[in-house]
């Protein structure tokens, strides 16, 4: 019984056991690693079969019969498979067996009769064994079913080429042309004429293979072809013919160059420089960067100097169109382009120019964008009128200027006055008048305005010059410079109380944009005028307005000019005025040295030892100081040394005005205290002794600080 458990144990399955721990081990092992140690652990090795030596026919015949046998298995079980067809024919090509070979081929091309490689075995194995006949009929048949197969015909070509059988070959390459093969085929075909020597053939296969396939590397095969079998004249033809046949609408810069290229090598330098220039004109300038690159080399080689000019020009003209190209707004660019074109005097071409260049108007409209742009129509309008000599054009292109720019927002003037300008120099003074009104009516500005006034100046028009200056002050009365130049004409034309009346209703104006300006003018009108008691007047009233050093500096320049035997003392009487002017007005202190050192050098010039001595004692003293930087923030951020004058003046008066400081400041905190309640009955009579003490120690407080101050 123990026997029979054991065994019944021993016949079950064992179980799976179940994996506690699923982690990855530390060391993992690869399915390569495994195969790579079975390998290296294989103790076996089975030995080669051993090589078989066939004796006799009938083993031979056996042997054969088994391999039959076994290709013919694998062609049931696969028929498709062209390897074994193959390998199957190899067999019996090895065999001997040229019939059965040749069945083989047949039975495969039976099942796939368009395999390419298939036929090559079966013609390749034909011309081992020299059949040469049954070659050319798989050839046949192979290009008869499959002709843009190339390689059928290249080893048709070449089987036929080495038996020798070159009208055959010639035959064969006849067929493959019918097809129009590729470009390869064709040139194998010249190749081959040309290996016999036929030049008459090449030429005629070349001919039509420039037909078949007119591309520009093949037309330029060709006239190399003639020349390098020294036919000039001939490789010139087709040149010209490559030329004619592309005519004007396809422009190859290939081409051209190789043409150029041939006539420099034939020594014909003037036919070379006539093909590069009839090719830079016409050919599209993006697609022309070898042909300059090729003039530029020929002109250096063979050129002047003025030849090397164009064609440095002719690269920077293409440099331009490129740079345009990226960005049509680059107005910079269009100046230097148009700027070639000016200078190749081809007007049709200049005008073309402009008119691409003023098409591409900016697009926004703001004045800082249009800048550039409006100098294109200039350049425009001087060309049409200097240089191409048509009126009718200049003054159309000033009037689409004019009309083009946005006047509502900003304008520009120089084109208005221009056009004005070109009017006149056409004897149109009505038009000019009317353009010049009609832009103060449209975007009145300073520059307008000006312009039109010298106009009517150089014309003698005094009476529209007055009106138009009154029109001009009417839009800007604040302008200082049209007020002096009205009055100038005035002064001018004689009429000095009409002068004098434009200056005094302009310093009466409540804005001016340079009153300085304004004042001096006025002053040095009347100074011509040799109206003096009207220049006191002017600066007296001048200083009313103003306090400024220069102002009372010149005022004693202009007593001191006068010459006569008082005007020392009237130059001194306002030095010391000045000074006493901008003492009161607590002027800077740099203002006061200032008019102390002209009055110092007045002295100096004109006085004695004692005024000038007055002067010195009004001369400050420059102290260095520190004080203390403060950032916008408000941040401390260090010292700085800086000079500052003590004059003397101030000295002598500080202690009074640090006095009667503290008194004004005693006032205010007396006014911000609140008012005392009033006493009770019974101490009436001590409350008068205790607010005169308490008035009496606040009086010695002050005093104490006030010396401590000083």
């Amino acid at each position: 019984m123990g026997d029979s458990k054991d065994r019944g144990a021993k016949g079950k399955a064992p179980r799976a056991g179940q994996v506690k721990n699923k982690t990855p081990a530390e060391i993992q092992i690869t399915a390569e690693q495994l195969l790579r140690e079975a390998k290296e652990r294989q103790l076996e090795v089975i030995a080669p079969p051993p090589k078989q030596k066939i004796s006799d026919p009938a083993e031979l015949a056996d042997f054969q019969l088994r391999k039959r046998k076994e290709f013919e298995d694998g062609i049931r079980r696969n028929r498709n498979n062209m390897a074994t067809w193959v390998k199957y024919a190899q067999w019996e090509e090895s065999q001997k067996e040229i019939q059965r070979c040749r069945s083989i081929y047949e039975r495969a091309l039976d099942v796939e009769h368009r395999n390419i490689p298939l036929y090559l075995k079966y013609a390749e194995m034909e011309m081992r064994n020299r059949q040469v006949n049954h070659a050319r009929n798989i050839w046949d048949r192979a290009v008869t079913i499959m002709p843009r197969a190339n390689q059928f015909w290249y080893k048709y070509t070449y089987m036929e080429e080495m038996l020798g059988n070159i009208a055959g070959c010639r035959q064969v390459f006849e067929r493959w042309m019918e097809w129009q093969p590729h470009e390869q085929a064709w040139l194998s075909y010249v190749n081959l004429e040309m290996r016999y020597k036929e030049l008459d053939r090449a030429r005629a296969v070349y001919e039509r293979f420039v037909l078949v396939h007119p591309d520009v590397k093949n037309w330029i095969r060709y006239a190399r072809f003639e020349e390098q079998n020294g036919f000039i004249n001939g490789a010139r033809q087709v040149f010209e013919r490559a030329v004619e046949f592309y005519g004007e609408e396809h422009m190859y810069e290939e081409l051209y160059v190789s043409f150029a290229r041939f006539e420099e090598r034939q020594k014909e330098f003037e036919r070379a420089r006539t093909i590069f220039k009839y090719a830079m004109d016409n050919v599209p300038k993006e697609t022309a960067a070898e042909l300059l690159k090729s003039y530029s080399v020929f002109e250096k080689k063979h050129g002047s100097r003025v030849g090397i000019e164009d064609v440095v020009l002719n690269k920077r003209k293409l440099q331009y169109q490129e740079e345009l190209k990226a960005d049509a707004t680059n107005y910079d660019a269009w100046f230097d382009y148009l700027k070639i074109l000016e200078e190749e005097g081809n007007q049709d071409a200049v005008r073309e120019g402009y008119e691409k260049a003023v098409a591409n108007v900016p697009p926004v409209e703001e004045k800082r964008y249009w800048r550039r742009y409006i100098y294109l129509w200039i350049k425009y309008a001087i060309f049409e009128e200097l240089v191409a000599e048509n009126a009718d054009r200049t003054r159309q292109v000033y009037r689409a200027c004019i009309g083009l720019i946005p006047h509502k927002k900003f304008t520009f003037a120089k084109v208005w006055l221009l056009c004005a300008q070109f009017e006149v120099r056409q004897k149109c003074l009505g038009d000019a008048r009317k353009l010049l009104g009609m832009a103060i009516g449209k975007c009145p500005k300073d520059k307008i305005f000006r312009g039109y006034i010298e106009l009517e100046i150089q014309l003698r028009e005094f009476e529209r010059c007055r009106v138009l200056y009154e029109k001009f002050l009417e839009f800007d009365p604040g302008n200082c410079s049209t007020w002096i130049k009205y009055a100038d004409l005035e002064g001018i034309l004689g009429d000095v109380g009409r002068a004098r009346g434009i200056y005094n209703l302009a310093i009466n104006q409540p804005r001016l944009d340079m009153p300085e300006m304004l004042w001096k003018s006025f002053i040095d009108f009347e100074i011509e005028q040799k109206a003096f008691d009207r220049v006191r007047q002017l600066y007296e009233r001048l200083l009313e307005r103003t306090s400024h050093v220069k102002v009372w500096v010149s005022y004693a320049q202009f007593e001191m000019s006068l010459a006569d035997e008082n005007a020392v003392q009237r130059a001194r009487v306002v030095f010391r005025k000045a000074l006493r002017a901008l003492q009161i007005n607590n002027s800077e202190k740099e203002e006061r040295v200032i008019l102390l050192e002209a009055w110092m050098d007045f002295e100096t010039e004109h006085g004695d030892a004692e005024s000038k001595a007055d002067v010195q004692k009004e001369m400050p003293k420059r102290v260095k100081k520190r004080r203390q930087i403060q950032t916008d923030d408000g941040v401390e951020a260090g010292w700085e040394e800086y000079f500052d004058y003590i004059f003397p003046s101030d000295e002598v008066a500080q202690p009074n005005l640090k006095l009667l400081a503290m008194a004004k400041q005693w006032k205010l905190q007396k006014q911000a205290e609140p008012e005392p309640e009033p006493a009770p009955t019974s101490g009436e009579d001590t409350a008068p002794s205790t607010s005169v003490a308490d008035d009496s120690d606040a009086q010695r407080e002050r005093e104490d600080t006030g010396n401590q101050s000083e």
